[in-house]
């Protein structure tokens, strides 16, 4: 027995300096790759030495002889701090990531093989002006340079995760920054899935209702449509949906998470400073990375600092010491789905305008990890590339005998919009800014400005042009063989909508219906947002002049105006009525709710109940109301429309209608609604937040979900590269945390500003910026996770292009020496 007893704890022993050696390991291997920032290289392609000083929050302060060594020094940090997020982003635009993941991206790297975004870019390098093409060399070299560095020093494969997903890391081209670009545009886009759900949902209810499921924002509508099954007799209701399962690495995000933004300037009549604010803060999908990371180029025109993206030469939002510029979503009606008739007695005919024609073809070989290649045979008709009936529900929408064109301004193979962001990065003031985004080809962007002494507001990008006779004005899609379907062109720079000089002193923009013009100088008719815009004019309207600090409690502000007017509808039957209730019952629980929301004031705080009875009350509210009508359809609305709520409450165009349940005897009211949805959704809450109501957190469930998009879902690995945080603010706060909308957790804070920054130019560098993780993508870095916690708390790091700052507390300064200096 003792002999056995001495093995048990020879092996017990045996395994555990085993398990603890391999640890060791492990991380041997993968700290190899944290970069020293405190070093000296010898490299080619810079004409003198460069410095990359990074100061006490991991900012890189990149200085040079000329503008290329400045880029090329934004290449090798891009590359030293996040060199697997770049390779991810370039797989993914050209349809590589089955080379690593196998068949479980296969479906994602078909969509970017058919719309093709990676050939579109590289036939638009050439297009780019002589010190954009400078530029992006430039940087290539500056990537390919630290690839070397990885590559001779052993500096563990350039990044952790490559240990687990080995492959070979081809050397930057212009071409791949072009395409980050264009991939961008596709997820800040959402009219393709506006189009096909607006199309599916026409084929069930009445126009009428269609109207109050998908509304059109306020302001003057558009005349009414026949529906799509007038347009498109052939079509079958009811089909299954295709969606594709949601998987982090798909860059096309669902309708409810498209791009998003806010941004406002004033000018210095509503400044106390005596010159210009500007404020702006870019949604996107929140990862750990983020998309961001901050810079500042000393350019020869002077220096500039802001966001970046890593794998793209530009700073995207940011300030100079003159100018100022913010980004926002336009909303701009992009995409256009064409119905394609194919001949039935050749399959590799489609009808155009003049009868049948050859689809242009092209074979495309996607590898795939542990699985046989796949063939896919790639199609073009001059409306655009054939995306296949079982993506994004458009077998749903399509006639028998047709196949799906998709038309986009992002395929241009002529694009500019680098050379539009290079230049507006040297441009010193509004005019010369709005000139720059002249070249901007897409995504739409509204582009704040704001330089000394002048405020203005710029939609940047093309615009399509359709037919006043158009079948659908774009809404549905439509038969691409008719010539009034089909677009006209672009629209002219100077017809997109601007504001200069606005006599109120203070432009702005919350992705908001910004312009009321009659189709087809619309811009587009699904904006994407009706909330926030209230809440922000009242904010800026408040005050006769701004600082910089009222525009960062603005951009912080987390009052829900659309929980103050829903709640006056939902409760209007139900707040202070009822018998005395016991402690425990149903009935005392919604009391006790009611009594809560009766009292608070909309404020989506992180440790108050309030915006957790509310958000789970409204959304039980909306399923219960659309369940019958849309069935299997209603899964497709995951977020509120407060509009669509508010329609019903008023009975506008007798939309109350929506609270009779079709398939019950009695006729419900809007109140007998509203009190069911409320107990539905305490007994959501009792189930997954605790029973005691008074005591439950909004922030546990609208917690920030900074996940890894590979290694975020791995047991260990996610618990080291995911980052979790309590956050304040909701779908409809200028504070925007964009709930999942789906799961079992679907207030999770998914979609947020991972910028934020305000600029004061009567003291530029008293201005001040964040980003939502850190600027390392290294999970082991100090600076992975640097500036989450700040960037929860609402607070912000000096944004200073003064050099003496930037080396004052540096943590470590980077000199690139040019490898002809050292002979």
């Amino acid at each position: 027995m003792f002999t056995l007893f001495r093995w048990a704890v020879r092996l017990t022993t045996t395994l555990i300096v085993l398990m603890v050696a391999g640890v060791v390991l492990a991380w041997y291997f993968a700290t190899r790759s944290l970069p020293d920032y405190d070093a000296t290289a010898q490299v080619a392609g810079i004409s003198a030495p460069v410095e990359i000083v990074r100061d006490n929050a991991n900012v890189p302060h990149i200085f040079g002889a000329t503008d290329e060594d400045v880029f090329f020094g934004l290449g090798y940090a891009h590359a030293q701090d996040r060199l697997w997020q770049m390779t991810m982003l370039r797989r993914t635009v050209q349809g590589r990531l089955s080379e690593l993941y196998g068949a479980r991206t296969f479906d994602i790297d078909q969509v970017l093989r058919r719309y093709d975004l990676y050939n579109a870019a590289t036939a638009s390098v050439v297009a780019q002006d002589a010190s954009t093409l400078a530029a992006l060399t430039a940087y290539a070299d500056g990537v390919n340079t630290w690839l070397d560095e990885v590559n001779k020093g052993a500096l563990g494969r350039g990044a952790p995760e490559m240990w687990l997903f080995n492959h070979p890391i081809a050397r930057w081209q212009p071409a791949d920054s072009i395409a980050i670009l264009k991939l961008m545009a596709l997820q800040l886009t959402s009219s393709l899935e506006n189009e096909v759900l607006r199309a599916r949902v026409s084929l069930i209810v009445s126009p009428a209702r269609l109207s109050d499921v998908l509304p059109d924002d306020p302001g003057s509508g558009v005349a009414a449509l026949p529906s799509y099954a007038a347009l498109v007799p052939d079509v079958v209701p009811n089909q299954p949906s295709t969606r594709m399962a949601y998987d982090p690495l798909m860059p096309v995000p669902p309708r409810a998470l498209a791009g998003a933004s806010n941004a406002w300037a004033a000018n210095a009549t509503r400044s106390a400073t005596g010159s210009t604010l500007l404020a702006n803060d870019p949604h996107l999908g929140l990862t750990a990375p983020s998309i961001w990371f901050l810079a500042r180029l000393e350019l020869e025109g002077g220096g500039v600092i802001g966001g970046t993206i890593p794998g793209v030469p530009l700073i995207l939002t940011g300030r100079s010491a003159n100018l100022g510029w913010g980004l926002t979503t336009a909303n701009v009606d992009d995409q256009d789905v064409f119905l394609e008739e194919v001949n039935p007695n050749n399959s590799e005919e489609y009808r155009g305008l003049d009868g049948w024609q050859s689809f242009v073809s092209r074979d495309s070989i996607i590898t795939i990890k542990d699985a046989p290649s796949v063939t896919i045979r790639l199609r073009w008709t001059e409306n655009g590339p054939v995306i296949p009936d079982d993506l994004f529900d458009l077998g749903t929408i399509t006639p028998p005998g047709h196949v799906t064109a998709i038309g986009w301004t992002a395929l241009s193979q002529t694009d500019t919009s680098m050379s539009a962001a290079m230049a507006l990065m040297r441009a010193r003031n509004v005019d010369q800014a709005i000139a720059a985004g002249e070249l901007h080809v897409a995504p739409a962007q509204n582009l704040t400005l704001a330089d000394r002494n002048r405020v203005a507001m710029q939609t940047i990008g093309a615009i399509p042009m359709r037919d006043a006779n158009h079948q659908s004005q774009g809404r549905y899609p439509s038969f691409g063989y008719l010539p009034e379907n089909r677009w006209q062109g672009v629209s002219a720079y100077v017809d997109n909508p601007r504001f200069v000089d606005p006599d109120g002193g203070i432009v702005g923009n919350t992705n908001n219906k910004m312009i009321d013009r009659p189709f087809p100088r619309h811009v587009s008719f699904d904006w994407g947002d009706t909330q926030r815009v209230i809440r922000w004019r009242r904010l800026m309207q408040a005050r006769e002049v701004h600082t910089r600090d009222s525009f960062i409690e603005a951009q912080l502000d987390s009052v829900s105006f659309t929980a103050r007017t829903l709640l006056t509808f939902m409760g209007a039957d139900l707040w202070f009525t009822g018998d005395a209730a016991p402690d425990g019952t149903p009935e005392r629980r919604r009391q006790i709710a009611l009594e809560l929301l009766a009292a608070w004031n909309g404020e989506m705080n992180e440790h108050l109940p309030e915006p957790l009875i509310y958000a789970a009350w409204a959304r039980a509210f909306q399923a219960r109301v659309i369940r019958d009508e849309l069935g299997p359809l209603a899964a497709e609305f995951t977020h509120l429309d407060p509009v669509f709520l508010e329609r019903i409450f008023r009975d506008v165009d007798g939309a109350s209608i929506w609270c009779d349940v079709i398939q019950s005897a009695p006729v419900e009211t809007c109140a007998d609604i509203a009190r069911q949805a409320l107990d539905e959704a305490l007994i959501w809450i009792a189930e997954n937040h605790g029973t005691a109501i008074e005591a439950v957190r909004w922030g546990d469930a609208h917690e920030a979900t900074h996940d890894h998009p590979v290694l975020g879902a791995t047991p260990i690995l996610g618990w080291i590269v995911n980052i979790r945080q309590s956050t304040s603010g909701g779908d409809n706060t200028l504070m925007r945390g964009r709930t999942r909308g789906t799961g079992p957790a679907p207030f999770q804070n998914v979609h947020a500003a991972g910028y934020r920054a305000v600029y004061d130019f009567a003291d530029p560098d008293s201005s001040v910026f964040i980003s939502s993780t850190g600027q390392s993508g290294h999970p082991f870095s100090r600076y992975y996770d640097n500036l989450g916690e700040m960037w929860r708390r609402g607070e912000y790091i000096p944004m200073s292009l003064d050099p003496d700052l930037a080396r004052a507390a540096a943590v470590g300064v980077t000199t690139l020496v040019p490898v002809e200096s050292s002979e």
